[in-house]
């Protein structure tokens, strides 16, 4: 259970980590900065750490209570951070190791949800060796190829023939030894934000590429973003309640963001897990904030919180 502060001094002094060596180091620093200033307002003790291989020196001689972990992508979603602040038992906002591991791996996520009963389009394993042919009976095309421990859609690609599939999956290499084929989903995408044990309004996200990619996500002018998302009282509650199963079948806390397909027949499908999701004022999970009434200093507030979980 979360518990609820009243007095910005109970936290402390708090290190917004944010920035890291990952392929999103730029999305983590402006998403960091965004937090700070939010936290800040709202007169919390909080200063910027951008993450080096020396945060032990930069942690212990800040002297700080807690941390806000802000770091997207490698060395911030995949435990690697989350390790090092149990370690020195500094608390931090969100899931724990293991929950930022399961989360962070698409593989692995996928695996644990088939586990689980839960929807998720079939995959494969792929990799320079692969046979196409085989590969594509058994999962059809479009495919859309995955680096697993990759975010913001970095190195994936949807391919529709044969000719693309070799192309892509050496895209993917580039990126992580771990790739995946998943089916293709025709329909519509959508994201469900969890702040605690709460899901958040949906949002549905439209976008005329092949797929929500990097360029839709933070460069497209045309990438539009529904909340209310569209679709009726008792379809969203479905895709609410599935995000929380989701969510929690990962053993992910605190708060993160779980994104969806819905294909024709009104089937929602699970794509994968964000432990620690964009946090612009203009990111998803602001958005959908927004939308059940909490603004975004609130917000951050309301994320800190979870650094007083007894999980972490």
């Amino acid at each position: 259970m979360t518990r609820t502060i009243a007095s910005a001094a109970e936290f402390g002094r708090v290190a917004v980590l944010m920035g890291g060596r990952s392929a999103e180091r730029e999305i983590s620093l402006i998403s960091g900065r965004a937090v700070l200033a939010g936290l800040q307002r709202k007169g919390v003790d909080a200063y910027s750490v951008d993450v080096s291989f020396d945060i032990c020196h930069q942690l212990s001689s800040g002297q700080f209570d807690r941390a806000f972990v802000i770091l997207h992508g490698r060395g911030g979603e995949d435990g690697e951070i989350q390790g090092f602040l149990q370690a020195v038992n500094l608390p931090y906002t969100g899931s724990n190791v293991t929950a930022s591991v399961l989360s962070m791996n698409k593989r692995i996520s996928k695996q644990s949800w088939q586990q689980q009963g839960l929807p998720t389009p079939a995959f494969e394993t792929v990799n320079a060796r692969t046979d196409i042919d085989q590969l594509i009976a058994k999962l059809g095309l479009p495919l859309i190829i995955k680096p697993v421990n990759e975010g913001s859609s970095i190195g994936m690609s949807k391919v529709s023939d044969k000719i693309q599939l070799k192309d892509a999956i050496s895209l993917a290499l580039k990126y992580d030894d771990d790739v995946i084929a998943e089916q293709w989903i025709q329909g519509e995408e959508y994201t469900v934000a969890i702040l605690g044990e709460e899901a958040l309004p949906a949002i549905r996200l439209k976008t005329p590429r092949e797929f929500y990619d990097y360029e839709a996500k933070y460069q497209a002018s045309t990438t539009e973003y529904l909340c209310p998302c569209g679709l009726d009282q008792q379809s969203e509650q479905q895709m609410q309640q599935l995000a929380l199963r989701a969510f929690n079948g990962l053993d992910m806390k605190g708060w993160g963001r779980i994104d969806f397909m819905r294909d024709g027949a009104g089937q929602f499908y699970l794509l994968e897990a964000n432990s620690v999701p964009g946090m612009t004022d203009h990111s998803l999970v602001p958005m959908a904030a927004r939308q059940a009434g909490l603004e975004f200093d609130d917000l951050v507030w309301r994320i800190l919180e979870t650094s007083f979980e007894d999980e972490n």
